[in-house]
């Protein structure tokens, strides 16, 4: 199922003035790693970077392992919870979550239409899409009434409004006792390698440690259930190792194109630096609840 976002544009993104602001709001969420790494290029064709990604597993780092460890952490939910997916990309942890919780149903938001329509096919054949709404919107003005939900989901997308102000808008749309399931990009180690804190310093300034974000979660409103990081698996089988071989293709296909080499170059540049350094940081999975 499929319905428009009410209040954007022809493109489905808010009007927008800035490339910045098209950084922040108009990108497909869960290609928020790749973004960031973007923020200190030259200015270019923000289109290619869906092309980039389109057809993977993934657009970032995740598994289904990684997503049913999160959700057996959820106590005391109804037995038909209502789930709201933020940055659902093409969906694979969408999917799993029907399929773990056969009573739920689930309103699935990108702002990359494509994305959307790969979930819905990927939702067919796994035979749950009447459970499954998808929803053209961007993750900062998210269109629903308060306490709408009783689970947020959003596996590597709250970069994209940043940590604290995704923790803060997000929390008015669940029930009293609901819970917010996230991925996050932090440091694994306080003294980080030079070269790993150069493109960090680059691609996302903000990155903290675990205890630094669970500061940041508890003034926000919510309680610390659980956290654990992502291994190194989760990273490579759905996101890096097929991301590799895509970008091999492009680099053919767009040769002469100095922006989408340019884009190239610094995915391959992103992977590299994890495989040298992804002992350093990494993805943390959070799972919190609302305060009451």
């Amino acid at each position: 199922m499929d319905r428009a976002a009410a209040g954007t544009g022809a493109t489905g993104c808010p009007p927008l003035r800035d490339r910045g602001a098209l950084r922040r709001r108009c990108i497909p969420a869960a290609l928020h790693w790749f973004i960031g790494s973007h923020a200190a290029l030259p200015r270019m064709d923000d289109s290619f970077i869906f092309t980039i990604f389109e057809g993977l597993p993934r657009q970032g780092p995740g598994s289904n392992d990684c997503t049913r460890k999160a959700f057996s952490m959820l106590a005391d939910i109804p037995p038909q919870p209502e789930i709201l997916d933020i940055g659902c990309g093409s969906g694979m942890q969408t999917v799993e979550l029907a399929r773990i919780s056969p009573g739920c149903r689930i309103t699935a938001v990108d702002i990359h239409q494509p994305y959307l329509d790969g979930l819905a096919r990927r939702a067919a054949s796994a035979g749950v899409e009447e459970r499954i709404t998808t929803l053209r919107a961007s993750m900062d003005s998210l269109p629903f009434p308060d306490a709408s939900f009783d689970v947020l989901w959003a596996e590597g997308s709250i970069f994209v409004v940043g940590f604290a102000e995704g923790l803060a808008s997000w929390r008015r749309l669940l029930s009293p006792g609901g819970y917010l399931c996230l991925t996050e990009a932090v440091w694994f180690t306080a003294s980080p390698s030079p070269e790993a804190a150069a493109f960090w310093n680059e691609c996302y300034p903000a990155i903290k440690t675990v205890p630094e974000n669970r500061a940041v979660i508890e003034g926000a409103g919510y309680e610390v259930v659980a956290t654990f990081p992502l291994p190194a698996s989760a990273w490579w089988d759905d996101y890096y190792t097929p991301l590799d071989k895509q970008l091999d293709g492009l680099r053919t296909a767009t040769a002469g194109d100095p922006d989408a080499e340019a884009q190239i170059e610094f995915a391959e540049r992103e992977i590299a630096v994890y495989r040298k350094h992804a002992g350093e940081y990494g993805y943390e999975f959070f799972v919190l609840r609302k305060n009451r």
